[in-house]
């Protein structure tokens, strides 16, 4: 691993952090409504750059799959989260969203109809324990609120079933045809929510220009790094970016937007990266 090799693999990490901010940022500007639609839609455009995204041709039996994916993958959660950023500090999203493997893990378990390891349960319950600690200290005062939190919570459950379910595509076909492909049924999928909305904007740059870069980096080409990543330096090691996330979000929040963090939040913060490592190294 050369000193260009760590910050490659950090990228997608930071820029999923990122997101977060991007996401309070837009806020400023546009309804809650209009944030997915314009994710997904610079997102889709971007990644239909790439030659590989568009020239695996997807056979009939797995339509529907990837129909059901574009649903509980993109549509769902990713409108979820600007409601629950209008509840919620971005840093307190950010920082629950850390608990991402966790759910996953819990999922997949379920879907197997079996328990993980011992040591995987381990890890999943320190990581949960860090998300209550998160949960108990920010829904208690301040801008956050209990039914932001509990929203976030509703989208990281869709995100432990749609990532499960779109392993198999995913090795099949790979990552950015299935990506691509479930971020257009998407735009479809919740365009016409978003119409009767447009009368809300108060349209400036700033936040324009974020919903630009949530849609072109955070819904598009930090995916493409992540598989590239996978590709060179192995899907474990590639995994790592995921935990900068919290942290990348933590800190857009209190320095930049000036979000006041509880400090037990950001211990619990702490055990759930450590939960989510734990769970994702005894898996691999």
């Amino acid at each position: 691993m050369t000193a260009a090799d760590w910050a490659v693999l950090a990228v997608p990490g930071v820029v999923w952090g990122a997101s977060f901010f991007f996401i309070a940022e837009g806020l400023r500007s546009f309804p809650a409504a209009l944030i997915t639609p314009m994710r997904v839609g610079f997102g889709a455009l971007t990644l239909g750059l790439f030659p590989s995204a568009r020239r695996v041709r997807i056979e009939p039996v797995d339509h529907r799959r990837i129909l059901l994916l574009g649903v509980i993958w993109m549509a769902i959660p990713l409108s979820i989260f600007p409601f629950a950023e209008e509840r919620v500090s971005s840093s307190v999203t950010g920082m629950l969203n850390g608990a991402t493997p966790l759910f996953i893990a819990v999922v997949a378990a379920l879907m197997a109809k079996r328990l993980p390891p011992r040591q995987q349960i381990v890890g999943v319950a320190v990581g949960f324990s860090g998300v209550v600690l998160i949960a108990v200290s920010s829904g208690s005062g301040g801008r956050n609120s209990w039914a932001g939190i509990g929203l976030i919570f509703i989208a990281l459950v869709f995100y432990g079933v749609s990532l499960n379910l779109a392993v198999p595509l995913q090795r099949k076909y790979g990552g950015l045809p299935v990506l691509w492909r479930a971020q257009m049924v998407a735009f479809v999928l919740i365009t016409p929510f978003a119409v009767p909305s447009l009368d809300e904007i108060e349209f400036a740059w700033g936040p324009f220009m974020a919903m630009v870069a949530l849609g072109v980096f955070g819904t598009a080409l930090a995916f493409v790094v992540m598989a590239s990543n996978a590709g060179r330096l192995g899907s474990t090691r590639a995994s790592v970016s995921v935990y900068i996330v919290p942290v990348v979000s933590l800190l857009l929040g209190a320095l930049v937007r000036h979000e006041s963090v509880a400090a037990l939040a950001v211990a619990g913060c702490a055990v759930a990266v450590l939960g989510a490592y734990l769970t994702n190294r005894t898996h691999t």
